[in-house]
């Protein structure tokens, strides 16, 4: 059938249409990633590597405890309608696979972990790991390091530690796998992904210089501090500082009468400076500690969550500038 209108309507109407359609796939282009990010720590570094071309949704906020989460059915609405899920990986999120099948998230899931070279708990003998003292204390908590669940439904993981961020090299490798996988599932602003993450590695880079500067020129003596669960182990390793936990890896963790005594006894005979908190943890077992050891209570640390906002580790650079400033503190003779 013949066209009734007169060619110049039929080109006007054709030239809008085109627009119209041009209009829409800007728009849609536009459209920041949807991306999800299992805690607070990681979700910081996808957030300075994403910029504005990603909307981001992180499950366990700041000083949420993502080793005793549980998730909500908001949660698996959240997951559902996101295209890419970053994870630490390393059994660190061990209730997000029932999570992810409950959403039927069938985007992409980054692990930012991964190239990371995994510290098993509690290994022994390098400067900054958890040092061996026979039978006196047993700081793998072997009870709370198997992955699943026991039988009051608590959260545990595997030999491998994962909260490799603490040592500020490995977030490094964090940054780099996640600009990667926004890359892959949004390239058009992939060059965009890369640049910032290429910024952020520099001030990640920068603070871990100084880091190492600041431990090295404390005594070797004197660096060792009690915290309250096993998260500090790359810290340590990497600058060189002896964490004691009194708590193994789980939070929900209770040690016995007998390991408290042992960490008390462990703190007096070899001189423990300083105890420590964190903000996910409840500080009645370290108080108890430094009350019967004369060890200072250095303060709050951050392990597995930021602070909140306006609060000193609020981003991950706040946060580890934060514990090297605490700790160092409370280690100078």
């Amino acid at each position: 059938m013949r066209s009734i209108l007169p060619p110049r309507r039929r080109v006007l109407l054709a030239a809008a249409g085109l627009c119209l359609s041009a209009a829409f796939g800007a728009a849609h282009a536009a459209e920041p990633l949807k991306a999800v990010a299992s805690f607070s720590i990681l979700g910081d570094i996808v957030r300075e590597v994403g910029g504005n071309d990603i909307s981001l949704t992180t499950l366990v906020g700041p000083d949420g405890d993502a080793h005793e989460y549980e998730p909500t059915p908001g949660d698996a609405k959240k997951l559902s309608a996101a295209r890419v899920l970053f994870v630490n990986g390393l059994d660190f999120e061990t209730w997000l696979p029932k999570l992810t099948k409950a959403a039927g998230f069938a985007g992409q899931t980054v692990v930012a972990s991964q190239g990371v070279t995994p510290r098993k708990f509690a290994e022994q003998g390098d400067a900054g790991k958890q040092e061996d003292h026979g039978d006196d204390h047993d700081h793998d908590h072997d009870h709370d390091h198997d992955h699943d669940h026991d039988q009051d439904g608590h959260h545990h993981h595997g030999d491998a530690d994962p909260h490799a961020w603490q040592d500020l090299a490995n977030g490094v490798i964090y940054a780099r796998n996640v600009a990667e996988g926004l890359a892959a599932a949004d390239p058009a602003h992939a060059a965009n992904y890369r640049q910032r993450a290429t910024a952020y590695i520099a001030k990640l880079q920068a603070l871990d210089a100084h880091a190492k500067k600041t431990f090295a020129a404390i005594p070797a003596e004197r660096r060792k501090v009690v915290t309250s669960h096993d998260a500090f182990g790359y810290f340590g390793a990497a600058y060189g500082v002896v964490f004691v936990s009194a708590m193994g890896v789980s939070t929900d963790a209770e040690p016995s009468a007998g390991e408290v005594a042992a960490i008390i006894e462990q703190v007096r005979r070899e001189r423990v400076p300083a105890v420590f908190v964190e903000n996910i943890t409840s500080p009645r077992l370290v108080q108890q500690i430094a009350r019967e050891t004369g060890a200072k209570v250095g303060g709050t640390l951050y392990s597995d969550a930021l602070s909140k906002p306006g609060q000193p580790g609020a981003t991950y650079l706040e946060m580890f500038e934060w514990n090297v400033r605490q700790l160092a503190a409370a280690l100078q003779p």
